[in-house]
């Protein structure tokens, strides 16, 4: 899937996101199965409610994250995660 902008991307139903607070990382927490997040996933996830479209997810981060490739970086990152069924 090629990302479209007018996409609002949300965790599917059953993956729920975590933070530990032990360990210091996110993670992704579905049945049978948890996902160990890294780096800045956790924060681009938790910008995927339903209610923000790609456009406005990338551009909250590049406020957040000047010089960083958000433009490309996050819309790849989001077309994986929705093809693991992640998000919807």
């Amino acid at each position: 899937m090629t990302a479209p902008a007018a996409w609002r991307p949300a965790l599917a139903p059953a993956v729920h996101l975590r933070h530990d607070r032990v360990r210091e990382v996110d993670l992704l927490v579905m049945p049978e199965r948890v996902v160990v997040l890294r780096g800045t996933a956790g924060t681009v996830l938790r910008l995927c409610d339903g209610g923000r479209d790609l456009d406005t997810i990338v551009a909250e981060l590049a406020e957040r994250f000047p010089g960083a490739p958000v433009a490309t970086d996050v819309p790849a990152f989001l077309d994986r995660m929705h093809e693991e069924g992640w998000i919807r």
